[in-house]
């Protein structure tokens, strides 16, 4: 069922117009910026292929002097490392990462990827697992952000970890923090 789901939304995502896309992502920025930017540090995902855009956030973070964290998977766990702007380098999957020390401090908002989130807030990753354990615990406020047509109906698993929001060009979804 849930590979089913991923297929469906990586074809939906492959197909969602440029130019709606670019519309949707002003949004989403624009949102985020509204909901989130009295916040001071950020671990957030760096993106790549058709996922939101993060770029642009990233960037109006740095600029605002925030304190930015981007995901390095190490194995079968993933860490935040700071991020002070620059070059990334290709990892896991392709996926551009930062290099430098891992840090283990507290950060107030984490932005997770995904394929989809369910309406009680779950999020449908790409099956590893890794946002999964490194937010189980953690005092962070957990955002997901995506596109409208990304929320769709799965079950959830004991092991997985809700988000907090939902960030659209629709707008905020809220499940509870």
């Amino acid at each position: 069922m849930k590979s089913d789901i991923r297929y469906k939304m990586k074809i939906k995502r492959k197909y969602f117009g440029q130019i709606l896309r670019s519309q949707a992502d002003i949004v989403i920025f624009e949102t985020f910026f509204a909901a989130f930017g009295k916040y001071d540090s950020f671990f957030i995902y760096s993106s790549f292929s058709t996922e939101a855009r993060t770029d642009l956030i990233i960037g109006e973070l740095l600029r605002r002097g925030k304190r930015v964290y981007l995901p390095r998977v190490e194995g079968q766990s993933m860490v935040a490392v700071p991020y002070f702007g620059g070059s990334l380098t290709e990892g896991f999957n392709g996926i551009p990462e930062p290099e430098g020390q891992a840090f283990s401090g507290g950060i107030d908002v984490t932005v997770a990827p995904l394929l989809c989130v369910n309406p009680r807030g779950f999020r449908l990753g790409y099956g590893g697992g890794y946002y999964d354990r490194y937010l189980c615990g953690k005092a962070t406020l957990k955002v997901g952000l995506g596109y409208g047509f990304q929320i769709e109906e799965f079950n959830e698993e004991p092991h997985d970890v809700p988000l907090d929001k939902y960030i659209c060009e629709r707008g905020i979804y809220d499940f509870g923090e």
